[in-house]
């Protein structure tokens, strides 16, 4: 029996689309599955260490794993209207001095390699966890940040101001939908490891796409907001077609993001793009 070190965030988009992984309520093909749930930030520090044979990560993360990972069709998180949001502390500023504080949820986040994109060379970039993003924004301890998960919902009830929708931005750009995160597996496994551990996904979000309400116990246990109608939310904007399956809208999107992080330096000239499994 191979034995599969899965690592999945914590976020609810995550825990709907895995919760027939996690319970075993799907066939496991023969597999085993030691499961972890952390941040993301988390997940890729622990995918660059070798810690995890499949796992979610940030698609900026996966660019610079790209010539040890291959993406998994299944369980991605792009779309359009999905971006993390621009906030500042005080409403009207903008990003424009290196005396100014930008927060990012990572390093390796698809939300920081967005400002990095968008705002080069205009703020210090601090990287905390995402949930204390906005806290530290009312408390003044920062001038902007990056805010994704639940709380692109619930930022107007914290008296933030809005700079940009980053994603929005990038669909102006790119006409093509936003790739935030998704499922890598290490290409030392095989084809037909990776190939058995993307069937079992895949049956995992059909199961959760069939019964909309049987992830909740999970999404709930892990969640950092504990309103259903939020967590539905979330899994409305960030679970689509292309969680099930990338597709060439899924696979143009990826080109994109892997161009545009050369041009910006981020992968060497000699670096591998993107690459989905069985293309």
């Amino acid at each position: 029996m191979t034995t599969i070190h899965l690592g999945i965030s914590t976020c609810p988009n995550d825990t709907f689309a895995f919760h027939g992984l996690m319970t075993h309520s799907v066939d496991w093909r023969g597999m085993k599955f030691e499961i972890e749930l952390i941040d993301i930030q988390q997940l890729n520090d622990r995918l660059f260490a070798g810690d995890f044979d499949v796992a979610k990560t940030s698609f900026h993360a996966a660019l610079l794993l790209a010539d040890k990972t291959v993406v998994l069709p299944s369980g991605s998180a792009l779309g359009f209207g999905v971006g993390p949001l621009l906030l500042s502390a005080r409403a009207g500023e903008r990003p424009e001095s290196t005396e100014q504080v930008t927060l990012c949820p990572g390093q390796h986040t698809t939300a920081a390699l967005l400002f990095q994109l968008f705002y080069p060379h205009t703020t210090q970039v601090r990287h905390v966890v995402f949930s204390d993003i906005m806290p530290d924004l009312k408390q003044g301890k920062a001038d902007f940040g990056v805010c994704i998960h639940e709380g692109r919902f619930t930022w107007q009830n914290e008296g933030l101001g809005l700079v940009e929708d980053l994603g929005t931005r990038w669909e102006q750009e790119t006409s093509c939908p936003l790739p935030l995160g998704g499922i890598v597996s290490r290409r030392s496994l095989g084809p037909n490891t990776i190939a058995t551990v993307q069937a079992v996904i895949h049956d995992s979000l059909q199961l959760a796409l069939s019964n909309r309400s049987l992830p909740l116990p999970s999404m709930r246990k892990y969640a950092q907001e504990f309103d259903d109608a939020v967590l539905m939310q979330h899994v409305d904007l960030y679970v689509n077609d292309w969680t099930v399956d990338l597709g060439d809208v899924g696979k143009s999107a990826l080109q994109q993001l892997s161009r545009r992080a050369y041009a910006i330096g981020l992968i060497p000239a000699e670096g591998v793009e993107l690459q989905v499994f069985g293309s």
